[in-house]
């Protein structure tokens, strides 16, 4: 370590913090039904649209843009062959290998955000993006902060316009290295979107990469509209969206319900891709701040647990 460190091409050394997905509830996987009174009101009229995007009003968006040529990249396990998914290309930084997903997280991730919506299935929050897969968490979807900053750089290096992170640090620590990659990506124009962690009411703060002021950290909601009682508290949250018991993509072809801030996430990568597609050259700060501007404020929670309020998509073009 001494002589690494006198390296002069060596600019810092630091610890490989573990990383791991901000999951909690796992259901046996499941046939996505199609409700009695779908709503049909985009492309492909048998699609279900399932509670979670109609809360946050992405089919007034989808009049305008369904987010077609923005690339959202979903750092994670990884995304599986999908029926319902469209995958325009990936990356995996742990072996260079396949990446497909092995554990369903990043799956269920993508299916969120992007879901095209077959005949009778889910649809995403902006199902006309160009999906990317940046494997950097295993099959356990735990990893290193090494291969996050990989993918990061990959990222940036293929000119992505959002980049998903439903995952956090584990413990106290905290990592420089990983804060000045996420600083160079927003440099670049790349909105980066968070889940602010899993630790309740009494955690007092949000998990790394979250708690950077450059990424916009997202808190999970409930289909009442009160903030889920897993979801972190703390400084930094910049908006809530849904994220219990959201149906969404899975291993061979399925679809599951699962709970988390990783679930949450997905909605405001979504919804930052609907921004930027219909308001092109927009700087991370302002999708940001557009955001939080249309955000409907919850009852009976303060900024520490919901942010600027429940994203809301029906707003973002009006000025």
């Amino acid at each position: 370590m001494k002589a690494l460190a006198k390296n002069p091409h060596i600019k810092l050394i630091e610890k490989d913090f573990k990383i791991r997905a901000h999951c909690l509830i796992l259901k046996k996987p499941i046939a996505c039904q199609r409700p009695s009174t779908p709503l049909l009101n985009h492309a492909n009229k048998s699609a279900l649209v399932t509670w979670n995007i109609k809360r946050i009003k992405a089919p007034a968006a989808w009049t305008i843009t369904r987010g077609k040529s923005i690339k959202v990249a979903i750092i994670d396990t990884g995304i599986a062959a999908h029926p319902n998914l469209r995958l325009a290309g990936g990356k995996n930084t742990i072996n260079g290998r396949s990446f497909a997903d092995d554990n369903g997280h990043g799956t269920h991730v993508a299916g969120i955000i992007a879901a095209i919506g077959i005949a009778g299935k889910i649809t995403g929050t902006a199902p006309a993006v160009k999906l990317y897969a940046v494997k950097a968490l295993d099959k356990n979807g735990s990893g290193f902060v090494s291969d996050i900053i990989e993918g990061i750089n990959w990222c940036i290096n293929n000119r992505m316009h959002v980049i998903n992170m439903s995952f956090g640090i584990l413990g106290s620590q905290s990592s420089n290295t990983l804060h000045n990659t996420i600083k160079r990506a927003a440099k670049q124009g790349i909105v980066i979107v968070a889940s602010a962690g899993n630790s309740g009411s009494s955690s007092g703060k949000i998990d790394e990469p979250a708690s950077f002021t450059e990424t916009i950290a997202v808190a999970a909601s409930t289909r009442l509209n009160k903030i889920a009682s897993f979801s972190s508290r703390g400084r930094g949250i910049g908006l809530s969206a849904p994220g219990v018991n959201i149906l969404s993509t899975w291993l061979n072809g399925k679809y599951i319900k699962l709970s988390g801030t990783s679930m949450a996430a997905p909605h405001v990568s979504g919804g930052a891709a609907l921004l930027l597609a219909g308001k092109p050259g927009l700087s991370p700060n302002a999708v940001k701040t557009r955001l939080r501007n249309r955000a409907l404020k919850l009852k009976n929670y303060s900024s520490l647990a919901q942010g600027a309020g429940l994203m809301q998509l029906d707003r973002i073009f009006k000025a």
